[in-house]
């Protein structure tokens, strides 16, 4: 598997069906046993005001092929909808435009039966030669095939008005979570449009719960679909403002003219939730940030120096000076706390949790023929240990914890040289493996193939450090041929106990999802004790989801 974005969990199980439940499902944790509907709760209640992030000024853009780029926020999700969703929170796995898939032939032709109830908003019905026509689009245009569905698909067929048969290349069962959050548009239309790439779709019509009601460079607003075939949106009107920076809409978010923001927020207790009863917080954990070191270093790809760099990072203080204690120190596993069912037993204690011992890790280096030579650490050959640490300028958390990790390693003879860059500099070095050690995230997803996959996969595209190991790709391949939930258990275990032993990567902490909310006009929010969906408002299409749950105060 090797897509360009990541996030989700996986089809765990042979066939997926729909329980006819509103609210969120009780799948066991990375098994999507079934699916649930997206239903409305009965009655409306006021307009709700949402800021994902300070974009500034909109364009007139609502392509949803363009979701992760410029598009509007809501394009996908609450206009535009893919066939399911799968969140990253919980294992829940939503049906929209599916109403249930099926896997056969080894694993390798998925039928998916859709919810022909569906229409577009123009009134139009939806059929499966909207899905075909969708995929034909991504296939004959390949700069909208963000997920390179094509590079794991054969073919796609319409089987009667209801029924789309995907045929995989090869048994890839994860993949399949790419393939059925595409977003998709009714043949009708897109058909006249040319290139979908260059395309604004200024006029959208989709079958999500909410139409375009009007349209400004500072603000849009969506309206209620009251045909949608969920049932009739809680929410009346969705009403998008611009921000130009994280500190104008911070102090909206305090003042109550915000109901749903995603922004980080520093002393969020204070700043935002003292500042009413109705402001709430949670940021629950999505992906791993790792100290990623480039493993063609001779002195970086040496076990032992992996090793002495791993004890000496008090990840205590990262968690709680550069990332003000809003997340959590990670494990050698990776595993993110909310995926904690697919944690081997048997791994050993030394395995699941990692140890801060400056002194320990100088006696390591030092038992290994290292040295201090004027207070910096050499190898056996007289190389000294010293190495640049890319991050980006003006994350200031991730900047802050690259100051504490060169104080720590200073601390054993190790010298860092902190190297602050502007983004695409940053991204250039990580894509042409051009670094010495980086700070760097992973992708998300409750399911730790998706969180893994990308990273220690010999081909992953996140696979910066350039770890290239047999038994790893094989517990990959091993993963995506089967349905089996046990079977990939085994194949994961395998994965962690060689990312734990051999650190691949140097994980510090899990990256938390900024999310912010006001109960003041509607309850039945994702929270950390409801954890339906993925709670950001700039995670789409889960805002859709979201917002299909909300219960009007009366």
């Amino acid at each position: 598997m090797n897509s360009k974005w990541k996030t989700g969990v996986v089809v765990g199980t042979v066939a997926l069906t729909v329980a006819a439940l509103a609210g969120c499902g009780n799948a066991t944790n990375g098994s999507a046993s079934h699916s649930t509907s997206v239903s409305a709760s009965s009655g409306q209640g006021k307009p709700l005001t949402v800021v994902p992030a300070p974009y500034g000024s909109f364009q007139d853009n609502f392509n949803p092929f363009q979701y992760q780029t410029t598009a509007n926020p809501g394009t996908f999700g609450m206009i535009y909808e893919p066939l399911f969703y799968y969140s990253l929170v919980s294992s829940n796995v939503y049906s929209l435009l599916g109403k249930s898939m099926s896997w056969s032939n080894g694993d390798t032709t998925l039928t998916v039966q859709l919810n022909t109830d569906a229409k577009w908003s123009d009134g139009q019905p939806f059929t499966s030669k909207d899905v075909v026509f969708t995929f034909d689009l991504l296939k004959k245009y390949p700069a909208i095939d963000t997920s390179g569905v094509w590079t794991e698909l054969r073919s796609v067929k319409a089987e009667g008005a209801g029924t789309v048969v995907f045929q995989f290349k090869k048994p890839d069962v994860p993949f399949a979570m790419y393939v059925v959050q595409e977003p998709i548009v009714p043949e009708h239309i897109w058909s006249k449009v040319g290139n979908p790439s260059k395309y604004l779709n200024s006029n959208p019509v989709g079958t999500g719960p909410y139409v375009l009601a009007s349209f400004s460079p500072q603000e849009y607003t969506l309206k209620a679909n009251d045909n949608y075939y969920g049932g009739k949106p809680p929410v009346p009107e969705v009403i998008f403002p611009s921000y130009s920076s994280n500190d104008s809409a911070n102090l909206a978010l305090a003042q109550g003219q915000v109901d749903w923001g995603g922004q980080f927020i520093n002393n969020i207790q204070q700043v935002y939730a003292s500042k009413s009863p109705y402001n709430k917080y949670w940021f629950p954990p999505n992906n791993v940030v790792n100290l990623v070191p480039n493993l063609t270093n001779s002195l970086l790809g040496q076990k032992v120096v992996r090793e002495a760099i791993s004890m000496a990072i008090d990840r205590n203080a990262l968690a709680q000076k550069g990332e003000y204690g809003y997340v959590q120190v990670a494990s050698p596993t990776t595993i993110l706390p909310t995926s904690s069912s697919w944690i081997d037993p048997n791994l050993p204690a030394k395995d699941l949790k990692f140890t801060y011992n400056p002194s320990a890790a100088e006696q390591l280096l030092e038992s290994h023929g290292y040295k201090k030579v004027n207070g910096v650490m050499e190898a056996p050959n007289g190389q000294p240990l010293s190495f640049n640490l890319a991050v980006v300028s003006g994350w200031t958390d991730w900047d802050e914890d690259a100051q504490l990790i060169e104080q720590d390693l200073q601390q054993i003879g190790i010298r860092v040289n902190v190297q602050q860059m502007q983004y695409a500099g940053y991204e250039a070095a990580l894509q042409g493996h051009s670094f010495d050690l980086a700070i760097a995230s992973s992708g998300g997803g409750p399911n730790p193939y998706y969180i893994d996959e990308d990273v220690y996969q010999s081909h992953g595209s996140l696979n910066y450090e350039q770890w290239d190991n047999a038994a790893t790709d094989q517990a990959f391949s091993d993963f995506e041929s089967t349905t089996n939930l046990a079977q990939q258990k085994q194949a994961m275990y395998k994965v962690e106990k060689i990312v734990a032993e051999n650190l691949p990567t140097i994980p510090l902490f899990y990256g938390g999802t900024w999310y912010e909310y006001s109960t003041k006009n509607y309850t039945g929010w994702p929270s950390a004790s409801n954890p339906y969906v993925s709670p950001a408002p700039w995670s789409w299409p889960a805002a859709e989801i979201v917002l299909m749950h909300l219960k009007p105060r009366s």
